[in-house]
């Protein structure tokens, strides 16, 4: 039953790509939506392990919006693609937790710059999983 679930899911939010153009032209949404959520789930990862230290209750949520993302991933990738998936989760949380990180160190317009460049793209990340 869970592989059905997981299929499900991924067949659903694939639909919510397809019928969000508009969406897609103001995210850094790529044509692979394998990339994408994978991008996605490593920028959750991050947001969740800056909440830990920032803001506890709000990293349960982030959990579970994480855990959607690793099933559609889970569920989109091919077995010879699993490395590469990998990858792409590693660099973006690598990436986002920089992001993080300048967010809170350093001038205050730079700090502003990074939270909302960070939030745009959580949000980018989220909004196919209402």
């Amino acid at each position: 039953m869970g592989g059905l679930r997981k299929y499900l899911r991924a067949t659903a939010l694939l639909c919510a790509l397809a019928a969000a153009p508009a969406a897609r032209a103001d995210s850094d949404l790529p044509d692979d939506p394998l990339h994408f959520f994978a991008t996605c789930a490593g920028r959750l990862s991050a947001l969740m392990e800056h909440q830990w230290l920032v803001d506890g209750p709000a990293s349960e949520a982030t959990k579970s919006r994480r855990a959607a993302l690793l099933e559609v991933v889970e569920a989109l990738t091919p077995p010879d693609a699993a490395p590469r998936v990998m990858a792409w989760r590693i660099e973006a949380k690598a990436a986002h937790a920089t992001l993080l990180g300048q967010s809170r160190h350093g001038s205050p317009a730079a700090m502003a710059r990074a939270a909302r460049r960070a939030q745009a793209l959580e949000s980018a990340c989220t909004a196919y999983l209402s």
